[in-house]
């Protein structure tokens, strides 16, 4: 478009029309701004994935039973627990105590009116799973300004999701003093390799689990086509709770490569070169940006894969819209779902 600024009140006339169009600096503005429109027509219409926000489905039986009494143990643990234990909102079990410090009441024994506690769903130490954030190592000013999106409804999920409808419940519910002992406790610690990431033209058949994929019996498989798949490798452990659960991430082959050269490999001038603003191991640090002040930038290496394409699409949509969410919106602006796909891919299988 041309600015009435650029051109003298006397050209605005209709009569002046034809020494308008005889004007080089006209012309060459005309065309910068048909040149745009033309790369926004071309700019792929982005479909959200349905398939990357999982429910449940008839196959989805939990095989813990509150009537069953039986105690519950895991390799490695000292504890024991029992069914009713293990499903208790507001007291999570807690099989490893001695890998994290002693936890705020927030995370492993909840008050009442917050419903859940955040050990519940991202376990003691913050690792998280895959229908959810792994919170260990996030910066407290982050952490926190997540949490307040949240409240005001700045932060909601780009398609229904019960994880991020139950966040919202959360973070209205919680304290500062509670979201701030939160932030402090899961700061301090680091995340673990979760998530593997394998190249592959087929996928094993799956059932979605409640937020999540789990695996059928047997050893069926199908095409995987232009999804990308995260499959639980045990759903016994992940109804346990267990924090040593593990996830298979199921991408086209090329995939992998095609993210690298998205995520670190692209010029610094790329607005999806991830490492510009987290960092060349994705491990995060503090971005600042031309004229504004720094930001933390979350480490993002080892994250899930569905996660992280959730929250893409959400910056795609705009559902994602708090405060400092204009860089990530522009990023997701200038992504195809196939290269956010390659992109969370690589990140994914990155060591956190």
């Amino acid at each position: 478009m041309v600015a009435t600024a650029d051109v003298a009140p006397e050209l605005l006339r209709p009569t002046a029309l034809v020494t308008v169009m005889k004007s080089p600096r006209v012309v060459a503005a005309l065309f910068a701004g048909l040149l745009m429109l033309a790369a926004f027509a071309r700019q792929p219409a982005f479909e959200i994935p349905a398939w990357v926000f999982p429910t449940s489905s008839p196959d989805y039986r939990s095989s813990l039973r509150a009537s069953d009494t039986s105690l519950h143990t895991l390799p490695g643990s000292k504890r024991a627990y029992t069914a009713r234990q293990i499903a208790d909102a507001l007291n999570p079990p807690d099989w490893h105590p001695e890998s994290h410090p002693a936890a705020p009441d927030v995370v492993t024994h909840a008050r009442p009116e917050l419903k859940y506690a955040c050990g519940l769903c991202h376990l003691p130490d913050g690792q998280g799973r895959s229908e959810n954030a792994t919170v260990s190592g996030l910066p407290e000013a982050y952490f926190v300004q997540q949490i307040a999106d949240m409240r005001s409804g700045a932060r909601t999920p780009a398609h229904d999701f019960a994880s991020s409808a139950r966040m919202k419940d959360i973070a209205i519910a919680a304290t500062d003093a509670e979201i701030a002992a939160a932030a402090r406790y899961f700061g301090a610690m680091h995340p673990r390799k979760q998530y593997t990431v394998r190249e592959s033209s087929v996928v094993p058949k799956s059932y979605q689990a409640g937020g999540l994929y789990a695996l059928r019996p047997g050893s069926e498989t199908e095409p995987l086509g232009d999804r990308m798949m995260e499959i639980s490798d045990d759903i016994e452990r992940h109804e346990l709770r267990d924090p040593g659960e593990t996830f298979t991430v199921y991408v086209q082959p090329g995939t992998l490569a095609k993210g690298q050269q998205i995520v670190l490999d692209a010029p610094q001038t790329s607005p999806t070169r991830c490492a510009q603003c987290h960092g060349d191991d994705l491990r995060g640090r503090i971005s600042i940006a031309p004229g504004q002040p720094g930001q933390p930038a979350p480490p993002i290496a080892g994250r899930s894969p569905f996660y992280m394409l959730r929250q893409l699409a959400g910056f795609r949509t705009k559902t994602r819209n708090g405060a400092t969410s204009t860089p990530m919106q522009a990023v997701a602006a200038a992504m195809s779902l196939d290269e956010m796909i390659a992109a969370v891919a690589y990140i994914g299988a990155r060591t956190p």
